[in-house]
């Protein structure tokens, strides 16, 4: 049952991790696509954190100069959250655990 519960939890925090990585990558996208001031400390901080996060995927797909929609961004949270799930799941094979009943 302890194995388990810190399956579980191990499960949870990495869950947590992505699902924070994956927000602020979202409100990148969602800053961009709204023409954000990238002057703007907090708007460019978030640029600045997020970068190489979505670098990886820059320049897969052609994108117009000063397109709004941030194409890297969207693969990038999409990338994450298919990581994190197959992160989870190795987890749980490896272990044979299932979450809490």
């Amino acid at each position: 049952m302890v194995a388990n519960s810190a399956v579980w939890i191990v499960a949870r925090v990495v869950t947590l991790f992505f699902t924070v990585i994956e927000v602020l990558l979202l409100f990148r996208f969602v800053l961009k696509l709204l023409g954000a001031n990238a002057q703007q400390p907090l708007v460019d901080g978030l640029y600045r954190l997020t970068e190489p996060l979505v670098r990886p995927f820059q320049g897969i797909f052609p994108q117009a100069q000063g397109a709004a929609i941030d194409l890297p961004a969207l693969l990038a949270v999409v990338f994450f959250f298919l990581l994190a799930a197959l992160v989870v799941a190795l987890v749980r094979a490896i272990t044979g655990a299932r979450a809490p009943s």
